[in-house]
């Protein structure tokens, strides 16, 4: 019995000294952090879809393999990104979202495009930027207005972020999103407010660049803050929106 125990005992060490051994790596050090801007307006961020499914940022770490498995993770509402969770290494660096792409292909698979950046993550903290062609510009035009009815009217104006036909898909749908928290789009709005207008075929082409007046749906409780936000798409690849920025209005 007494010998049974010990070599259990011993087992014990050795499963400990192995996991210790196992264990034994430098934690990851090295931080990625950046913006992905409209290349016609530096100085905007490509809003994009809170919580995921939205724009997202892809590596390949390229230090040990030239066909690595990417590891992927999401750009922030207002199209800033930042990881700080990384290992060193040379990694190839692409986003995705709602803009023409970084990497095209033609028929047969071979890379036509291809504006990825290739960065050497270190120790500390690396900026990347990225300039893209929305597919759509969504901005606001004007201020928010509280009406009597206790609804909100905003204006907004869509137009095509890129001159380039392949990407020129018909606009289907543009959405007018409330939300009490700050976090406001396509996976994070209140059903009972948000307005949504759909387009069949080629009619949604019809308002570019004409300004939009869209109200909300239900009375809204008072006393409290919403915050707005315009999204419009079109039927190009995953259909994801294009957003302006978020708002902020108190509900008196």
């Amino acid at each position: 019995m007494k010998k049974s125990l010990y070599s259990l005992f011993v087992l014990a060490i050795l499963a400990a000294t192995s996991c210790n051994k196992l264990d034994n790596y430098p934690e990851p050090n090295a931080t990625l952090t950046g913006r992905v801007v409209d290349v016609n307006n530096k100085n905007a961020t490509v809003q994009t879809e809170p919580g995921g499914g939205g724009t997202r940022i892809r590596l390949e770490e390229i230090s040990w393999s030239d066909n690595p498995t990417p590891f992927y993770f999401n750009a922030m509402q207002d199209g800033t990104f930042n990881n700080t969770k990384l290992f060193p290494g040379t990694n190839r660096i692409s986003v995705e979202g709602a803009f023409v792409p970084l990497v095209q292909y033609d028929a047969n698979g071979a890379i036509t495009v291809d504006n990825r950046k290739t960065v050497e993550l270190k120790a500390g903290v690396t900026e990347v930027v990225f300039e893209v062609e929305p597919l759509l510009r969504v901005q606001w035009v004007g201020e928010p207005v509280i009406n009597a009815d206790s609804t909100i009217t905003v204006q907004a104006i869509v137009t095509r972020g890129t001159n380039n036909p392949e990407f020129q898909a018909d606009v289907s749908d543009v959405f007018f999103f409330l939300n009490t928290v700050p976090n406001v789009g396509n996976n994070n709005y209140d059903n009972r407010y948000s307005k949504k207008i759909e387009y069949s075929g080629t009619d949604g082409n019809d308002i570019l660049g004409k300004t939009l007046t869209l109200t909300s749906d239900g009375k809204l409780p008072g006393k409290r803050p919403f915050w707005l936000r315009v999204g419009a798409r079109t039927t190009y690849g995953l259909k994801q929106y294009n957003y302006t920025e978020s708002k902020k209005i108190d509900i008196p």
